[in-house]
């Protein structure tokens, strides 16, 4: 988010109405709101605020880098969240007014990571743990907005410390666990000092994963990456007891909690989840989830509770029955292209990695999901006549797949050497154009049964990274990482005119009058150019820092937008040449943006997995 909106133009802001994403690697970072209606989490550098019962969404805009950790107090006044940065550099913890929305405090003295947070339990203080080119924990006081007092988190011989629990009775009293180190600290206030103590474990060595308070304070449990659990007294700091002995949990106890009538639900990193009792540590209920489990919490007293996985999806549980429901997924990977299907905004297709989802674009719900596994897939695009999704794949082939049903039609296979890039479709659905990471070009013509290649058109150098196709599918447009784009005749089949630019072309896209293109990549510049002859027409300065990956223009032609490296959506006036409006909300590199038909929404995706919807910001 470095480039700032400059002060002189009078620039108005997007309004976003919806984002579809969860980042499920940060631990603990799914927590349920005490008022038992909102669900808080980390999508990038924004904290969500989401509605359980309804759409409703809110979004905590402040940080500059990656939201590492999240909590909420016990009253659900306050929100605090911490952030990553570069090596060096101050991480700060922001505090959040819940009820307002707001941001109320910056705190920063930790460099380069939180890694997590805890308040008291009568919201009086905050205590923070700093990562490991840090190292240090600090108590900071809510009232006055300011630091205690710190020290170093672990002993000098010891690992870092990862993990932070609050006792649930008294202000004064917070435990660190980490890398071989257990401690109980206690705050001096009057002193402004923290003392700690080493808990004694003999001859157990282990490092914690996660950590959970029982009620009274008469225990607390760590999870360990063995798949074991420890249970400290923090009176005495003696190890009460540890277990299972036998079955341990596999990859880890990677998220752990208390209940109030006793006993613990444990999650594993192989996306176990199991309800036991010490000091047995037996499986009473257990349930499998997909991907390894990174947060469990509870909907008041646990009746119900929310779980987060590293693959994005967030389930909830009634504890009576132990059954799941998946309320929320999304991509986990880097989100490659977005496609709408010809004359509809209802629904939309992504594609990331190995997946290819269909969603509903006002529900935000995943009608479908279509996985092929070990594949990258580059792009994807809906046949006119809305009976297939064409899909481009790393390892050369290209697939098509029902939409209602995913099943696999159709394989080209080998389509190009260096696996298939780009791929568009012309609107008889009688053909298929594919780019490939070589620079071929080629032509397949698709009967009923038949998929037969028609002409490989062998010009550029470098991978396709764009094909666009004229309305009467006579000719269409391909830019190249090779710094030209090609308008080729697709009846001929023929090359009709190059443009040569000094730049990796990431996108094209053909004025709907036909008679110019725009292009747009890695120099930053939005060119215009004549089809005829392949003269620039004007050049425009489309961002300030890194490469402009996705464009997309109007069905009539007054107004394109763009996004890319600098995480801005822009929305441009084509005749002018002038933004007229911004999106401030993805937090990665945008990968793709379209705007639907009928004009009423923009969608982008990014690389930190997001999508994002946005008002298209005038009538149609």
């Amino acid at each position: 988010m470095e480039e700032q909106i400059l002060p002189e133009t009078d620039v108005a802001e997007l309004e976003l109405q919806a984002v579809i994403g969860f980042n499920g690697h940060v631990p603990n970072g799914l927590k349920c709101h005490p008022d038992q209606e909102h669900l808080v989490y980390p999508l990038g550098c924004t904290v969500l605020i989401q509605a359980i019962n309804t759409n409703e969404q809110n979004f905590l805009h402040g940080h500059g880098n990656n939201v590492s950790c999240v909590t909420i107090s016990k009253e659900g006044d306050y929100v605090a969240s911490g952030q990553v940065t570069f090596m060096g550099f101050k991480a700060d913890i922001i505090l959040w007014d819940f009820k307002k929305r707001e941001l109320i405090a910056r705190l920063s003295l930790h460099k380069g990571k939180i890694e997590a947070l805890a308040f008291s339990p009568n919201d009086l203080y905050l205590v923070s743990l700093g990562g490991p080119d840090d190292g240090s924990v600090v108590v900071w006081s809510i009232a006055k907005r300011d630091a205690i007092c710190g020290s170093p988190a672990a002993g000098l011989n010891v690992g870092n410390a990862t993990s932070v629990v609050f006792s649930r009775c008294r202000d004064e009293m917070f435990v660190t666990a980490g890398n071989g180190t257990i401690r109980v600290w206690e705050l001096d206030l009057p002193n402004r000092k923290i003392w700690p103590t080493e808990c004694q474990t003999g001859q157990t060595k282990r490092i914690v994963m996660s950590s959970g308070m029982a009620d009274d304070d008469s225990f607390f449990y760590l999870g360990t990456t063995t798949g074991d659990i420890l249970k400290i007294n923090p009176k005495t700091k003696l190890l009460a007891d540890t277990g299972p002995m036998k079955d341990k949990f596999s990859l880890g106890v990677s998220a752990l909690r208390c209940l109030k009538m006793g006993g613990l639900l444990v999650g594993s990193g192989a996306g176990l989840l199991i309800f036991c009792k010490s000091p047995s540590y037996k499986p009473i209920k257990k349930l499998q989830l997909q991907g390894g489990i990174t947060s469990i919490t509870l909907r008041g007293e646990g009746h119900q509770f929310f779980v987060g996985t590293e693959e994005s999806h967030i389930y909830r549980v009634n504890f009576t029955d132990f059954k799941e429901t998946l309320i929320a997924t999304c991509h986990f990977e880097a989100v490659q292209d977005i496609v709408f299907p010809f004359g509809t905004a209802e629904l939309f297709a992504t594609c990331a990695k190995k997946d290819i989802r269909v969603w509903h674009t006002m529900s935000k719900r995943e009608l479908l999901r279509i996985t092929v596994p070990n594949m990258t897939c580059h792009g994807i695009d809906f046949m006119r006549d809305g009976k297939s999704i064409i899909s481009a794949w790393d390892d050369g082939k290209i697939r098509a797949f029902a939409p209602e049903s995913g099943r696999l039609m159709y394989t080209i296979n080998s389509a190009h050497r260096i696996g298939v890039t780009a791929i568009a479709t012309t609107s008889d659905c009688k053909r298929i154009i594919s780019g490939g990471g070589e620079g071929e070009v080629r032509v397949w013509q698709i009967g009923c049964q038949t998929q037969k290649l028609e002409e490989a058109l062998k010009e550029h150098k470098s991978s396709v990274s764009c094909i666009r196709v004229k309305k009467n599918n006579e000719e269409c447009v391909t830019a190249s990482t090779d710094g030209t784009c090609i308008i080729w005749d697709l009846v001929r089949l023929r090359r009709n005119q190059m443009i040569l630019a000094n730049t990796l072309f990431q996108c094209v896209c053909y004025h709907p009058e036909e008679f110019q293109i725009i292009t747009s990549g890695t120099d930053r510049k939005i060119a215009y150019w004549e089809v005829f002859d392949g003269s620039v027409i004007r050049e425009l300065e489309g961002s300030l820092s890194g490469s402009v990956n996705g464009m997309d223009i109007t069905q009539e032609g007054e107004h394109f937008v763009t996004g890319g490296h600098h995480h801005l959506i822009k929305v441009w006036d084509y005749n002018e040449g002038e933004v007229t409006h911004v999106g401030v909300g993805h937090s990665g590199n945008i990968m793709g943006i379209r705007i639907s038909p009928g004009n009423q929404y923009i969608v982008s995706v990014s690389a930190d997995g997001a999508i994002l919807r946005w008002k298209y910001p005038f009538a149609s």
